[in-house]
């Protein structure tokens, strides 16, 4: 198969919704339906307890959240699919915000007893800003929950969306009888409780198909036809390229638990579902189809494997292939490096691939040359746009509880911050070191980490911080050195050696934008 073949054979997305809607079983289920495993939970934990197939961090297993994106890959009707499935807990929102930077397309899933959640605006929004298309999932249709109606008519106000329904449900929890697939023009019924098994499809001809009214009985019949009638009237007709530039939203519904109406969403992700997209370079525009090779790193996974003390750095393939053996161009250490065992992955089960193509996201073994952003090329000077830090809610100071392992600490804090978990600031004045995150449970993590795979103990202390800004300004500006000499206190240092400024408050934070108006404050670190 040929290279550009190969580009329009990849479909690269990533999944998110709020936590609890039911994201990481759609993504199982869609590993089933593509033939990848066996059956849901695949991976078992002390062989009693089922977990999910993505969810490999052992905190991940024990408490029953996503905390870090897995990336999972597999082949569906000739397509190469490769799924990123994205931590919906807030405190974790940093890395789905970093993976929306790998994605060409989006599937946001949504709980039809709870609708449109807090978590789930803020991701849909970004989305929104990068223009990526996105599809709508209503979720656990064999629950009781809200009317199909009102939840599209939510979508469309809480997310700011244009929506589409290609599917529609036929009664809800106890009355679920099933889902008419307006795409495909089909019914699938509900039958049995059968959980980890797929249903059967029935095929009608047309809707005064008498099979039908005695499958669904004449109520529902009629309720549907109505609901059809309604649709037809009210939203507008699949447009494919209005999808593509993220101005109009297919809505499906479904429960992944049943596996009702996951086949559907496969077969229409894969119709519609844009190939692999062009990526903008602080340089220029670049293109997929482009021969010479260009990647970037959106995520760096320490200790995939506890045994082997192995990092990992997840790059997405922009342009041209990527072949093993092959050195290319690290453009911020401006030197060429070559990777013997590049990884495709199935969540923690890796394979060695030799060649890969744009939309692919590719493992690499690193030794600690790789940070989040980082530009791979086969030999031009790119740098990839999109991929800040932002500026942490919360912040306390990490201790040593062991003395003994202090160079194991050192380690570990340095490889979870090249993860992007967290972010690290030394402050001038003492040189104690200050842990910032976007939400308070990631010090846990941190900590249960460093405990488990570096054998390292750290403690905490509360350190009272409004807002980290990374200052911009001339060395010789005369306020700036003022700045520095009164602000000392509150001066520190993040990874990459850039001045940031702890404000105690949003008042000394105003007053010292106020003060020194020649000093630029970015609440990201990208600028």
């Amino acid at each position: 198969m040929g290279f550009l073949e190969e580009i329009k054979r990849r479909r690269t997305f990533g999944i998110i919704s709020h936590p609890d809607a039911g994201k990481t079983t759609l993504t199982e289920k869609l590993l089933l339906f593509g033939g990848a495993i066996q059956e849901a939970g695949a991976v078992k934990s002390n062989k009693i307890k089922k977990t999910a197939t993505s969810d490999f961090m052992e905190i991940e297993r024990q408490r029953g959240i996503s905390v870090a994106t897995s990336v999972l890959a597999f082949h569906y009707q000739d397509k190469k699919i490769n799924i990123l499935d994205t931590p919906g807990h807030k405190d974790f929102a940093e890395d789905t915000f970093r993976t929306l930077t790998a994605v060409d397309s989006v599937i946001v899933v949504i709980d039809v007893a709870k609708g449109v959640e807090e978590q789930t605006e803020k991701l849909v929004e970004v989305c929104r800003m990068r223009n990526i298309p996105m599809m709508v999932f209503i979720n656990k249709l064999d629950r009781e929950g809200k009317d199909a109606f009102d939840l599209l008519d939510e979508v469309e106000q809480k997310l700011g969306l244009k929506v589409t329904p290609l599917s529609l449900p036929i009664g809800m929890g106890y009355t679920f009888k099933g889902i008419y697939n307006i795409w495909e023009n089909n019914i699938q019924l509900f039958e049995g409780e059968k959980k980890q098994t797929i249903g059967k499809k029935i095929h009608f001809q047309s809707l005064e198909d008498s099979k039908l009214e005695a499958a669904i009985g004449a109520p529902s019949l009629q309720n549907l036809k109505e609901e059809l009638e309604l649709i037809q009237g009210v939203y507008p007709k699949f447009n494919r390229e209005s999808y593509l530039k993220g101005a109009l939203q297919p809505v499906l519904f479904g429960s992944a638990l049943n596996n009702f109406g996951v086949e559907e969403l496969l077969n229409c992700f894969v119709e519609i579902a844009p190939e692999p997209l062009p990526k903008d370079a602080e340089e220029r525009l670049i293109e997929p189809k482009e021969a010479d090779f260009s990647g970037f790193v959106f995520k760096i996974h320490a200790n995939m494997d506890p045994n082997h003390r192995d990092r990992l750095a997840f790059v997405k393939v922009v342009s041209g292939t990527f072949k093993r053996n092959n050195p290319y161009l690290h453009v911020r250490l401006n030197k060429k490096i070559k990777f013997a065992a590049p990884n495709t992955f199935f969540a923690e089960r890796k394979e060695i691939v030799d060649t890969s193509y744009p939309g692919d996201i590719v493992g690499l073994h690193d030794t600690g040359n790789f940070k989040i952003g980082d530009t791979l090329t086969a030999g031009e000077v790119l740098h990839f746009k999109g991929i800040p830090s932002f500026s942490p809610e919360h912040f306390r100071y990490i201790n040593n509880n062991d003395p003994l392992k202090s160079k194991q600490l050192a380690k570990g804090i340095d490889q979870l911050m090249d993860e992007g978990v967290a972010q690290l600031f030394i402050l001038n004045l003492n040189g104690r070191k200050v842990i910032g995150t976007v939400g308070a449970l990631q010090f846990e993590v941190i900590q249960y980490r460093l405990l488990h795979e570096y054998g390292a103990q750290c403690g905490y202390e509360n350190l009272n911080v409004f807002k980290a800004c990374w200052i911009e300004a001339e060395e010789k500006n005369e306020d700036f050195k003022e700045f520095k000499r009164i602000k000392q206190k509150f001066l520190a240092h993040d990874k990459s050696g850039k001045l940031v400024f702890l404000a105690d408050s949003a008042f000394s934070l105003q007053m010292a934008q106020e003060q020194y108006p020649d000093l630029k404050f970015h609440f990201t670190s990208e600028f």
